[in-house]
């Protein structure tokens, strides 16, 4: 069965179709992906099978690659958006789950790098919850 999955950037200016289906999808909690996000985690599916076709924008996509690291990532040069990303020499398609606009198929396969979680990454369920932003 052939995925298609669609997505962009927050100004528009980037977007792209993924063909393929993911084979994971993990939550890591990496002091890198937490810089990467500025977040708690980073959300990212994988696969070793997928292409991708970049629709507009291509040109204004930019990477960062950690110096002396495998650590990457890709964004609109324009919004900052995490955008998709070949890596490890066109071997693995990594793809923020966030930057999709499909409904991502797959559940997280697994939070990864606990043991690096920020201090406040905890429990996180327990504290109340807003529909929309705070009135």
């Amino acid at each position: 069965m052939q995925t298609k999955s669609h997505g962009g950037c927050l100004c528009g200016r980037v977007k792209f179709e993924v063909s393929g289906a993911f084979e994971s999808f993990f939550l890591c909690h990496c002091s890198r992906c937490r810089k990467d996000t500025g977040s708690a985690h980073a959300a990212n599916l994988f696969s070793s099978r997928t292409t991708i076709a970049w629709l507009s924008g291509e040109d204004s996509i930019k990477t960062f690659r950690l110096p002396d690291t495998l650590h990457e990532r890709s964004f609109c040069a324009e919004c900052g958006s995490a955008l998709p990303s070949v890596q490890f020499e066109g071997r693995l398609m990594v793809v923020p789950a966030g930057s999709l606009d499909s409904p991502v198929e797959i559940a997280p396969t697994a939070h990864i790098c606990l043991a690096d979680r920020a201090n406040w990454d905890d429990h996180l369920e327990a504290f109340p919850g807003l529909q929309g932003l705070p009135g």
